[in-house]
């Protein structure tokens, strides 16, 4: 979970970009396309959907900053950046590049493929754990973890359990494990930071979740 993206947050978007395009062009996208099951145009709108959709945060509902409760936002709005007065209120938004978009892939891979239910309830249970055991809450930048831990745990437990249909299942517990592990279970964390807004699937996991998209089915 992180705050909206600032200056050096969008500088590290631009690179991400950057590297993606030259992704594509020597043909890697495509190896993780073919894994999936997603032609080339579908997979590519996606990628640029989610880098794009990661600075767009919609907001769920409000925290009191190190103290208890919750309360709703009074009107539903889009969030953009992180020009917001902190208050002693922190909203909390779900992200749509970092977690809306990876989390309907999912879903659709999950009803793509025939999974075994106990496959992916094991690896989103490791990736989860994993993810929450290595995540960090950081001052002024929000929660933090090793962007290469989720996708090698995935990757891993996703050849381990499955024979068929490894690729999906390691996209699958790969992005959902990070976002319960460094995400959502990290939530009462956030309470003890002065932020005006935290973005759950935001810039910090942004990159994570990103990552594991692509690393965990090219190393499967």
């Amino acid at each position: 979970m992180q705050k909206p993206p600032n200056f050096i947050q969008l500088l590290i978007f631009s690179l991400i970009l950057i590297i993606l395009l030259i992704l594509v062009q020597v043909g890697v996208i495509s190896i993780v396309m073919e894994k999936l099951g997603l032609s080339q145009q579908s997979i590519i709108l996606i990628l640029f959907c989610s880098l794009f959709g990661s600075l767009v945060n919609l907001p769920l509902f409000t925290v009191h900053s190190k103290g208890k409760g919750t309360a709703p936002l009074p009107a539903p709005k889009i969030l953009f950046s992180s020009l917001q007065t902190y208050t002693g209120k922190i909203i909390i938004a779900i992200n749509v590049g970092g977690a809306l978009i990876p989390i309907f892939i999912s879903f659709y891979l999950l009803n793509t493929y025939d999974i075994q239910v106990s496959h992916i309830l094991v690896g989103i249970g490791v990736v989860t754990l994993v993810s929450y055991f290595f995540s960090r809450p950081v001052q002024g930048i929000g929660i933090g973890i090793p962007i290469f831990v989720a996708p090698f745990t995935a990757a891993i437990i996703a050849i381990l359990l499955e024979t068929d249909h490894v690729a999906p299942l390691a996209y699958i517990v790969g992005t959902l494990g990070i976002l319960l592990g460094a995400d959502i279970l990290r939530l009462p964390s956030v309470r003890q930071m002065s932020t005006s807004v935290a973005a759950i699937g935001g810039a910090g996991t942004f990159d994570g979740i990103f990552l594991t998209g692509v690393f965990a089915v090219l190393l499967t």
